[in-house]
């Protein structure tokens, strides 16, 4: 295939467990290449390898390993003889049992709610394998039929807290391998790669049935997966999961930056292959402001035909571009941890390169955000939205830039009553309950606490964390929230909001104590 001029490479092959794999070969820029040492240096990425390729202390059990096993017992007790064509349904009492020897606090109130969140949103969700789905999987809620990708990553970053699971956990991201290769096996060269946003049973209702995967959907979404198979290892150390995983999401990510970054220049955009363009918004927060004036258009890279239709986005936006480069960084950690270097040395050149790209053309030191941009001409949109606050925890900016950031939370611009909101709340299309315009949805609020702490500004990520915690305390947990009133918005028990567990957990909120034992 034919690729723009302005960066994306020459194709070559690796041969990974059997499997013929391309990957692409960036021709970075020379100033690229001079930036790369600096990036890895700020990011830290040689020493947090470091701590995922460190040996898990197996040989002297620590306090967690000794409860743990506890919970593993308590679980296998609960759960006898559980086939993959099977799911046990857990009352309340036992699902205290299970995280009773894992999570420790003083408070009732954030016991409660953890055990609200694993029963309603995770053991509530566990769903039996059936076709095309060949292994258990988790379901989000509500009308979101099927094994979606950042929902699983919110799940399987809570349940591997939970001993004993790690074949579940390996059966849900097989899903997704198994996926990828039914997709490619189906497709042009091109397409080969993508993971689909959801994967639906068979059983779906229309529009939700697996029978219909060839053409719907044809698009992707957040891409979280290495984030969240690396969320996974660190809490179970299973490195089953991560060699079986790794072709699959590197081979995902090439797809990303071919297929959505269309002009080789380290940013991506949305799509969808059945040219719908609100299909290609649901690749992201798809009804978020800086998307109004999205186009779909064919690649520039390949020649106008049948097979290069209207599919791609002409807006490049910080959320996806940040999310991609997240999963790079976990990409290159896994790889260590697997010891395969060699990969993890072709990663490291794309995540400099995106990185500076987002510094060089998305950042807006007045309105102190990452901002989406036009692919023509790389101009920015006058709009901000939380897209360009989850930077943050792909740890993009500059250190004087996430200060900026921290200022711009801190503002009324950002910090509602019910922080965070989806768009800034001084823009003029700002609606305190409208869908990703003004509502706060807990997942990329999480993501960008996280990253705001990291950088320092943990006394600000605490106050606008506690503010959250207290509102779900209040109101239960919901897919979003008004970010006036707080009043909860959405699906009940949504799958993903699920982080707000993990928000308390993190110690994002030092009013809301509980950890991981």
């Amino acid at each position: 295939m034919g690729h723009p001029a302005g960066g994306l490479p020459s194709e070559r092959h690796y041969t990974s467990r059997g499997r013929r794999i391309p990957h692409f070969h960036f021709q970075l820029h020379r100033e690229c290449g001079r930036e790369l040492g600096i990036l890895e240096q700020e990011l830290g990425m040689n020493s947090t390898c470091k701590s995922l390729t460190g040996a898990p202390s197996f040989a002297r059990p620590t306090r967690r390993d000794v409860l743990g096993g506890l919970g593993a017992t308590s679980l296998a007790l609960l759960l006898p003889g559980a086939a993959k064509s099977q799911i046990a349904h857990l009352d309340r009492s036992q699902i205290e049992q299970i995280l009773k020897p894992l999570l420790i606090t003083n408070d009732p109130v954030m016991w409660r709610f953890a055990v609200d969140v694993y029963e309603h949103c995770i053991f509530g969700r566990m769903q039996a394998a059936e076709p095309p789905l060949k292994h258990p999987w988790l379901v989000p809620g509500g009308g979101y039929v099927g094994q979606w990708i950042w929902d699983t990553t919110f799940l399987t970053d809570l349940l591997a807290i939970v001993p004993g699971q790690q074949e579940f956990i390996r059966g849900i991201y097989a899903n997704y391998w198994e996926f990828q290769e039914r997709w490619d096996k189906a497709k042009p060269d091109y397409a080969r790669g993508m993971i689909a946003n959801f994967i639906a049973p068979d059983s779906g209702p229309r529009g939700f049935s697996g029978r219909e995967w060839l053409t719907f959907p044809a698009y992707s979404q957040a891409p979280l997966l290495a984030w969240g198979v690396e969320r996974v290892y660190r809490r179970n150390h299973d490195l089953e999961l991560v060699r079986a995983a790794l072709p699959h999401l590197e081979e995902f990510h090439n797809w990303y930056w071919r297929e959505r970054d269309l002009d080789g220049v380290g940013l991506v955009t949305v799509g969808a292959y059945d040219g719908i363009l609100q299909r290609a918004r649901f690749e992201t927060y798809d009804n978020e402001v800086d998307l109004d004036t999205l186009h779909l258009i064919p690649h520039p890279g390949r020649k106008p035909g049948p097979e290069n239709g209207p599919w791609y986005g002409d807006i490049y936006i910080p959320a996806n571009t940040a999310y991609l480069l997240l999963s790079e960084q976990s990409l290159i950690r896994l790889s260590e941890a697997a010891g395969d270097e060699a990969l993890a040395a072709r990663r490291r050149p794309i995540v400099a390169r995106g990185i500076a790209a987002m510094r060089r053309h998305m950042w807006d030191e007045q309105q102190g955000c990452f901002l989406g941009v036009r692919r023509d001409g790389l101009r920015k949109l006058p709009t901000a939205t939380i897209g360009g606050m989850v930077a943050l925890q792909a740890r993009i900016p500059t250190a004087a830039q996430a200060a900026r950031m921290a200022a711009s939370l801190g503002s009324p611009h950002w910090n509602t009553p019910l922080p965070i909101p989806s768009v800034d709340a001084k823009d003029p299309q700002y609606k305190s309950d409208g869908f990703w315009r003004g509502d706060v949805w807990p997942s990329p609020v999480y993501q960008a606490l996280e990253g705001l702490a990291a950088f320092g500004h943990r006394e600000l990520a605490g106050q606008l964390a506690g503010r959250l915690i207290d509102n779900a305390l209040k109101v239960g947990i919901s897919e979003r929230y008004d970010s006036q009133t707080g009043a909860a918005l959405g699906v009940r028990n949504l799958g993903m909001s699920a982080v707000l567990l993990t928000i308390a957990l993190e110690q994002l909120s030092p009013r809301h104590a509980i950890r991981v034992a």
